[in-house]
């Protein structure tokens, strides 16, 4: 069986997120009306319509789901590597889903100062764990997306990703390289 994310599986993962935003909307609907968010929650700043998340989510999803696949071809040897790949996939875009609700349940029920530990949590993750990956920033802005919407969770997720990939994909290689420069015997 091929591993490859084939165009249906994507129109699959984009149908599911579609799915997923129409569920969001309708309860909205029917429970006080499709609500607008506020940049940074000042009334001053624009408001932005959850109506974006019917564009954005899918263009979102199509446009992951293509990185995903470019990383499963690029890091898997062999079956074996590959079914590690998926199973990493699957971990962290289900992790980082939870995370996104979590922070989103703590965010609505007014505990404020674990929101912070949460949010502040994920900036150390952002260190640590490479959750710059497509699957974590897609499932960080479905968890939230009940909550805040499709736009300001894909934009705080999108900030914090390209925070991660920097640390990981630059800094942390950059550093390795000085270090093996400046231990170098000539």
């Amino acid at each position: 069986m091929s591993e490859k994310l084939t165009p249906r599986v994507r129109l699959y993962l984009v149908a599911f997120v579609v799915f997923w935003e129409m569920a969001h909307l309708a309860w909205e609907q029917l429970n006080d009306g499709i609500m607008s968010h506020h940049f940074l929650a000042m009334k001053e700043m624009p408001a932005i319509s959850n109506w974006w998340g019917l564009l954005l989510l899918p263009i979102l999803a199509w446009f992951l789901a293509g990185s995903i696949q470019k990383r499963i071809d690029f890091q898997s040897n062999g079956n074996d590597s590959k079914s590690q790949v998926l199973a990493s996939i699957v971990v962290g875009g289900i992790a980082s889903l939870i995370f996104g609700i979590l922070l989103s349940f703590f965010f609505t029920n007014g505990n404020e100062n674990i929101t912070s530990y949460l949010f502040f949590g994920m900036l150390l993750l952002a260190l640590i764990l490479p959750i710059y990956r497509a699957e974590c920033l897609l499932g960080f802005v479905l968890g939230m997306t009940f909550t805040f919407g499709a736009v300001l969770p894909a934009l705080i997720g999108s900030i914090v990703a390209s925070l991660s990939a920097l640390v990981h994909l630059y800094i942390i290689p950059g550093l390795g390289r000085l270090w093996i420069w400046s231990t170098r015997k000539d």
